[in-house]
């Protein structure tokens, strides 16, 4: 028996008493029998279903029963809220209302005075970062991957690309990322025979098979999806030489933008830095590196050499 169902029928009799057995075995994805025995097992644990027959008849829990509170100290309930708050905030979160209904059962369940105190919370906190605007990815997909990686198990997932496009893929996933407001999932993608990194929120499903696999020693799952977004197949390939040390370009260029190295045709003393990055538009690329305010030299391509020109005429026309 399924107490994950069980404990689903108990939150749709708290939020929607009266539902009828077939409403309550589409919800649950069950018959009306096993719905039976649900609402019988739930007796057994001292939550008493009452079942009532007619054309207005349905499923509720006895009248005058509540549950007992959540066993939240106020530093335990402030400690939840903040965290689903920040995961709303910074996009470490799953799908679209989960944050908000998990902040009503939370008040639902709380004692007065502790409820109103998590409502002030929620009411007088502000945070000065940006908030996240990435889409969130589905908690089934999510969850279905993380029981992957620990426990060494292929995926077979289907994957939408930044482009559009649709794929069915076979996945070792060796592990889960959280990076920048985006969730990553990093592993062996039997399609193109490489290790690859994928944004959870395009993975439309996620299925564990049966098949195993050992991760590679010594395999940093942070480290390469920071290096592989780097590397994103977009338009244009950029080569530029600056003019700095490759500790201070380190410092102000992340290495999810570029790869930075230093430069071979310098001297040791720091001189040059050779950024290979690839980008969907040059007009942008010309911007940040005027923005960085480093002399630098453009190797390719040409087209970024005319968009920096053209930035070049524009600053001078404003000044």
């Amino acid at each position: 028996m399924s107490a994950n169902r069980i404990l689903a029928l108990l939150e749709l009799l708290q939020d929607r008493p009266g539902l009828t057995g077939p409403q309550l075995a589409a919800r649950l994805e069950v018959d009306e029998r096993t719905v039976r025995r649900y609402a019988v097992r739930l007796g057994d644990l001292g939550v008493p279903v009452e079942a009532e027959r007619g054309r207005y008849g349905g499923y509720r829990l006895r009248p005058g029963y509540r549950l007992p509170p959540l066993m939240f100290g106020d530093d335990e309930a402030a400690a939840v809220v903040l965290g689903l708050l920040a995961g709303r905030r910074t996009g470490l979160s799953v799908g679209e209302a989960a944050t908000e209904s998990a902040l009503a059962k939370i008040r639902r369940v709380l004692p007065e005075a502790l409820r109103e105190r998590v409502r002030a919370i929620e009411e007088t906190v502000d945070v000065t970062s940006r908030a996240a605007d990435a889409p969130r990815p589905d908690a089934t997909a999510l969850l279905a991957l993380a029981d992957a990686v620990r426990r060494g198990r292929r995926v077979r997932v289907a994957y939408r690309s930044f482009r559009g496009s649709e794929s069915e893929r076979e996945l070792d996933p060796y592990g889960l990322v959280f990076h920048s407001g985006r969730w990553y999932v990093t592993g062996h993608d039997h399609r193109s025979g490489e290790v690859r990194t994928f944004r959870v929120d395009r993975v439309a499903r996620a299925e564990v098979t049966g098949a195993g696999f050992r991760a590679p020693a010594g395999f940093d799952p942070v480290a390469h999806v920071v290096e592989s977004l780097a590397g994103v197949p977009y338009e244009h390939e950029v080569e530029v030489v600056l003019a700095t040390s490759l500790e201070e370009a380190r410092r102000r260029i992340p290495p999810t933008v570029a790869r930075l190295d230093r430069a071979d045709d310098t001297a040791d003393d720091g001189g040059g830095v050779r950024m290979i990055t690839r980008v969907e538009r040059l007009d942008g690329m010309a911007l940040m590196l005027a923005g960085l305010g480093w002399r630098f030299t453009v190797v390719r391509p040409e087209g970024l050499r005319d968009e920096v020109r053209a930035l070049a005429r524009r600053l001078l026309a404003d000044a």
